[in-house]
């Protein structure tokens, strides 16, 4: 354990493993793929498959090349100092491990490379808490070694843990025989295997030096350390012949892949986590010390040799100063004299002047003892201001600092009250910028508190993942993670040791981290390609396609939410579109006006679609005055207005609609001058059944008082009309339905424009007649309103079809063809 450090209690939440690591080779698909179901896969010449691949494919491996491992329920890749390095997407991963993502390309010493697949697991694993627990038994009494409990797992063998480094007084050259990552114990499918990390006086069972692959350690095995100095005896238990209990010399990890029981407290040591195992750390290596008896690294012996020439040093000169006073002529002994008493006057200032700058710290730890964290942090800060640099004043600073404002931060945090919780950090921070050891501290708990923050306010770790929302703040809050976990690691060590009580929040947010790192791996995914789904299906207008997907992904991802707001602002986007295919400007613009899209990937596809093919906001401000002149009867400022409209894509729209009007106009003037006549009442109903309740209102409102005097004559013709559209209908069927083969004429034949006109004619009398119906409030058979909607859908199948044909047709010719079909406009698009 690091200096400063100590062990933490992290309360454990159950973790299931939900996906497999996929590796799908990219260069060489005969070879398989190959999936990963266990915490930690090893990639090396001599490991499998490897050893089953030609030798040309694995001649650029090392024999310790890799090590893929899930840490915190997040696949990583680790390159163990390969010769050919490893690479995803194109970097080469150095020191640290790199997390893989899905659809990731992984390539191994340049050659094999693969696809990354995080896969989900069509049936979760089941996982017990702990099968077994390891103890490692001291081969000999007389050294005073005690033996060593394993009970969870990886366990990392370091000179600077407290199991060995507590030997360093007694046997400093055995100890430092042994690395700061010399090897590590992990469990295998429920097995514990060992394996040595390049240590540089090797691991050895019953006498036998480790290569570079893992091996199973089974009951009775003799494991060594560094030599014949740290041997000990294996002996493997069942969970269930063991106390529940963890002893001051048991090292659990926080990071293990195995499920722990939520309701049990257990210690654990920062080192022991796959992501810290496998940092490559070469300076450290080489501050270890050679065992002659084992291995002989010259540059390790170097090191050694010039640490034991150092105290030779010291003999000599110590014999010089003996030589000094106890020989030699009266000036020698004379000099010697006054040497000495000049050092004597030194060392007597240097210990005045060690004992008053003592003095400071002296009285922070006297304050922290009290309690008085408040005054302990003010009078460290003060020394720090004076004497910057001071490492054991930091530390002090540091201490008093987490002990001050921690516990205040908790209860605000408990309390759900962020603000009262960021204004106490805000404090922690100005009180910490004469000390540069605690401001990572204080950065640290802002983290914990920003990841608290948002997972109360979404509902729990487990909630529902609300797309569009929540991604950018789950990337925020891994990112800074994911800039140095290590870091972070020894930050929240640190605190926890100062502060006990920050162990609970500690453990919670490392299983609220590990559940990020989840749905960043599986949802976050997700989500962008549902997104760039629907950027590029919404364009070609395949609305049937992205309606199966979002299905698709309502039974794939449970906890997706906002699915149902992708559906409702599809089903607004795709009745926009129909309009503008269908070119009825009326209730297009309509539309335009209430529409509204709650989801970003929309809002972002219907700017791009209003500003290439929908109505201009001038076009729709000025055709806003038109409808505004038209309601209130002033037709000829209307028709004035639509005259005036600039030429744009919709200029052959607002012409049929001028002519609608112009001879909605110009037949109100007649009708009026026929009043009394004999004729009036034929020409009023014909007038008032081509008339559209809301758009020509006012011309409705009108004629009103005559129309219901003659109300029984309407309804005969509202009959009547209906009639004969049920005739032209079945006649429109029976000469057979406009097909492709007329749709696709490079003119317009006698068959095409007789159908074409039949189909025409059968919609708008029996839209006259519907209004009828419709404006005097009259009850009406439900065949009819069966009848409008068969030839409706029928004139909208065959616009639609021709619409489609814009690419092959001639331009004028679809416009010929399309004026024949009719159906453009509102219902009331026939001149009356």
């Amino acid at each position: 354990m690091n200096p400063g450090e100590a062990p933490i209690a992290e309360l454990r939440v159950t973790h299931e493993r939900e996906f497999d690591v996929v590796l799908s080779p990219v260069s060489n698909p005969e070879l398989g793929t190959i999936r990963i179901g266990d915490c930690l896969f090893a990639v090396g010449r001599g490991e499998s498959p490897f050893t089953g691949y030609p030798d040309e494919l694995i001649s650029a491996l090392s024999r310790r090349h890799a090590r893929v491992f899930v840490e915190h329920g997040v696949a990583y890749v680790a390159d163990l100092d390969s010769k050919n390095g490893t690479m995803v997407n194109g970097t080469s991963v150095r020191q640290t491990p790199h997390h893989l993502r899905d659809g990731d390309e992984v390539c191994f010493g340049g050659t094999l490379c693969y696809r990354v697949g995080i896969q989900l697991r069509a049936q979760v694993e089941a996982y017990t808490a702990q099968p077994v627990t390891l103890t490692l038994v001291p081969e000999r009494g007389d050294l005073g070694l005690q033996p060593i409990e394993v009970h969870t797992f990886p366990f990392l063998v370091s000179k600077i843990d407290e199991l060995f480094s507590r030997y360093k007084t007694r046997y400093p050259h055995q100890v430092n025989y042994i690395s700061r990552r010399h090897a590590h114990i992990f469990l295998n499918a429920g097995v514990p295997c060992i394996e040595d990390l390049g240590s540089t006086n090797g691991t050895f069972i019953a006498g036998k030096r480790l290569e570079a692959s893992a091996v199973s350690l089974h009951d009775g095995d003799v494991l060594a350390f560094g030599g014949d100095h740290f041997v000990y005896k294996v002996q493997l238990q069942k969970a269930s012949d063991l106390e529940a209990t963890v002893t001051a010399i048991s090292v659990p990890d926080p990071t293990q892949c195995e499920l722990l029981d939520t309701d049990k407290t257990t210690f654990v040591g920062a080192a022991h986590s796959f992501l810290e195992i496998f940092c490559v750390d070469q300076v450290a290596q080489r501050e270890d010390e050679v065992n002659e008896a084992v291995s002989h690294v010259p540059h390790a012996a170097d090191h050694d040799a010039r640490a034991a020439d150092s105290p030779r040093k010291w003999r000599v000169f110590a014999a010089e100063w003996m030589r000094v006073f106890s020989g030699g002529d009266r000036t020698a002994i004379r000099r010697g004299a006054a040497w000495g008493i000049a050092g004597l006057v030194l060392l007597l200032v240097v210990a005045i002047t060690l004992y008053m700058r003592g003095a400071s710290q002296r009285e922070v730890k006297a304050l922290l003892a009290e309690g008085n964290y408040s005054n302990a942090v003010t009078l460290a800060n003060k020394d720090l201001e004076r004497h910057p640099a001071d490492a054991p004043m930091e530390a002090l600073a540091s201490e008093a600092l987490m002990k001050a404002s921690v516990p205040e931060w908790l209860s605000a945090l408990r309390r759900g009250n962020f603000d009262q919780a960021a204004a106490t950090l805000a404090g922690a921070k100005d009180q910490a910028r004469p000390n540069p050891d605690a401001r990572p501290l204080v950065d640290e708990l802002a983290w914990v508190g920003d990841l608290e923050q948002f997972v109360v306010g979404r509902g729990g770790s487990q909630a529902p993942i609300r797309m569009n929302a929540d991604e950018d703040r789950i990337t925020q809050l891994l990112e800074r993670w994911n800039a140095d976990p290590q870091a972070h690691q020894h930050a929240l060590d640190r605190i926890s040791s100062y502060v006990p009580e920050f162990a609970e929040p500690y453990a919670l947010a490392m299983s609220h981290l590990r559940a990020l790192q989840r749905d960043n791996s599986v949802y976050l995914p997700a989500i962008a390609r549902l997104n760039a789904a629907i950027a590029t299906e919404l364009p070609q207008g395949n609305f049937d396609g992205l309606r199966a997907m979002f299905s698709n992904y309502a039974e794939k991802y449970p906890r997706l939410a906002g699915l149902d707001a992708l559906r409702a602002d599809l089903q607004r986007y795709a009745a926009l579109a129909d309009e503008a295919r269908a070119r009825k400007l009326g209730p297009l613009l309509a539309l335009m006006k209430s529409a509204h899209f709650a989801t970003p990937p929309f809002q972002q596809q219907y700017r791009s679609f209003a500003a290439t093919q929908l109505p201009s906001d001038a076009l729709i401000r000025q055709h806003d005055l038109v409808a505004a002149a038209w309601q209130r009867g002033d037709g000829r400022q209307a028709l004035a207005g639509l005259q005036s409209m600039p030429p744009s894509p919709w200029s052959d729209v607002l012409a049929q609609e001028q002519a609608h009007k112009q001879a909605v106009f110009d037949q109100f003037g007649a009708l009026q001058k026929t009043r009394g006549t004999k004729d009036y009442d034929q020409q009023l109903l014909t007038f008032y059944g081509a008339l559209d309740a809301t758009d020509d209102a006012w011309f409705v409102q009108a004629i009103g008082t005559d129309v219901s005097s003659i109300r029984d004559k309407a309804l005969a013709r509202a009959q009547d009309g209906l009639t004969r559209a049920q005739a032209l209908w079945r006649q429109y069927r029976e000469n057979g339905a406009i097909g492709g083969t007329q749709r696709l004429e490079s003119g317009i034949s006698a068959q095409f424009r007789n159908q074409a006109r039949t189909l025409s004619e059968a919609q708008s009398v029996a839209q006259q007649g519907m209004r009828i119906y419709t404006q005097l409030r009259a009850d009406h058979s439900g065949d009819w309103d069966s009848l409008l909607a068969a030839i409706n859908a029928e004139v909208e199948l065959q616009r639609r079809s021709l619409q489609e044909l814009r690419m092959v047709l001639d331009p004028d010719l679809l416009r010929a063809k399309l004026a024949l079909i009719g159906g453009t406009g509102s219902e009331a698009g026939n001149s009356p």
